[in-house]
């Protein structure tokens, strides 16, 4: 499978993710033995981002000439351990072509599951579908859920996949009575999209979803309970400063 992972090749990749997710890797330790508690993973970095590196079988671990240490460790183990760390793994960095690596966003999705969460990389914009009806619904019932901060919204085109309506949900508390209210505020207001069109919803608390990540940065909410119940700004409006 790593040989048949090219740039583009999203299907291909995909599937060595499913592979990782039910296989097992030679993790490279930089320094200790596997189970000492010095066992410490190797690290390297590509463009910037962290990886540790690995070898996909003993066959890969003889012929990588790797001297120290090694644990075999199942994949979603290793992807449940160094995702939250913002690193990931790189797989045979040895091997001609240097390898493939899998960064830490797809590690989160072996750890939660692959078919939970959209292949990357993803293609995030304002959403252009005109829907009144629904974002009109989904605001008055946000207005009577008390649990509901404020709504975002994105376009979100998966490397795989068809295109979908991403709802950012940004609550005051995730208590299981404000996981239930919100989750019948979108099944109220579900009716009203058109048929055929995906919608998803997404927590804004979760540090490490994509998603989230860029409706926090690039985004404005629709709904902001706090801006309706602050006094309106003098000028520039909604925290941004007066254009002039």
């Amino acid at each position: 499978m790593l040989r048949q992972v090219t740039p583009g090749r999203y299907d291909a990749y995909e599937a060595l993710l499913g592979a990782l997710a039910e296989g097992k890797v030679w993790m490279l330790l930089w320094h200790g033995q596997a189970g000492s508690p010095d066992a410490q993973y190797g690290n390297m970095e590509v463009e910037g981002h962290g990886y540790a590196p690995c070898v996909t079988s003993a066959q890969e671990l003889s012929a990588s000439g790797w001297n120290r240490g090694y644990e075999v460790v199942g994949g979603l183990d290793v992807a449940r351990a160094l995702y939250p760390d913002h690193y990931g793994l790189w797989l045979n960095p040895h091997a001609p072509g240097g390898g493939v690596g899998v960064p830490w966003l797809d590690l989160r999705r072996i750890a939660c599951g692959l078919d939970l969460h959209p292949a990357g990389p993803l293609r995030l914009t304002e959403p252009t579908i005109e829907l009144p009806q629904f974002y009109a619904l989904l605001t008055q019932t946000a207005h009577r859920t008390p649990a509901v901060r404020a709504l975002r919204r994105a376009w979100v085109q998966p490397a795989l996949g068809a295109p979908y309506l991403a709802i950012g949900l940004d609550v005051y508390d995730t208590s299981p009575a404000s996981v239930d209210a919100v989750r019948a505020m979108m099944q109220k207001s579900i009716g009203a999209v058109p048929e055929g069109l995906p919608v998803s919803t997404v927590a804004m608390a979760d540090p490490h979803d994509p998603v989230a990540m860029w409706l926090r940065a690039h985004t404005r909410p629709f709904y902001d309970r706090d801006a309706q119940a602050a006094p309106a700004p003098a000028a520039g409006g909604y925290g941004y400063p007066a254009q002039y």
